[in-house]
């Protein structure tokens, strides 16, 4: 059974549509509720969602940065060469420009945050299942 069900109905902002634009680059759905697009500002703001299981592809931000602002669910967040590291509510990621890192869902659970985004994103491959089942909450 699925944790922090409530995520889906949104916890600050809704969750938005499903994210098809970007689904080739997750495994799993994600939802996306874009929150700032304005030609005049350097940044993206959108509320992400991700269903328990659900992550992206390990990915570099150029030119730019993301931050995470965790808002709902449990998750993960994984920079190349480190170990990943358990996400909850109130948790802040700073993802600097050229690090190659991924971040989503726990297996059971529900996950939201406030991806603040500048730059291109480079899409690299997947997470594989093997690593991905063997991760633990630490």
């Amino acid at each position: 059974m699925a944790k922090h069900k409530e995520v889906k109905d949104g916890i600050i902002f809704p969750i938005g549509e499903k994210n098809e634009a970007f689904s080739q680059y997750f495994k799993g759905q994600s939802y996306l509720q874009t929150l700032v697009s304005d030609e005049n500002v350097d940044v993206g703001v959108g509320n992400v969602t991700f269903e328990p299981g659900c992550r992206n592809n390990w990915h570099i931000h150029r030119d730019g940065f993301q931050l995470l602002l965790v808002t709902g669910g449990e998750g993960y967040y994984q920079e190349e060469g480190k170990p990943a590291q358990f996400l909850k509510p109130g948790d802040v990621k700073v993802t600097h420009d050229g690090v190659k890192h991924w971040h989503g869902a726990t297996k059971d659970s529900w996950f939201s945050h406030i991806a603040i985004t500048a730059g291109t994103p480079e899409w690299l491959e997947p997470v594989s299942d093997e690593w991905y089942s063997n991760l633990e909450k630490n």
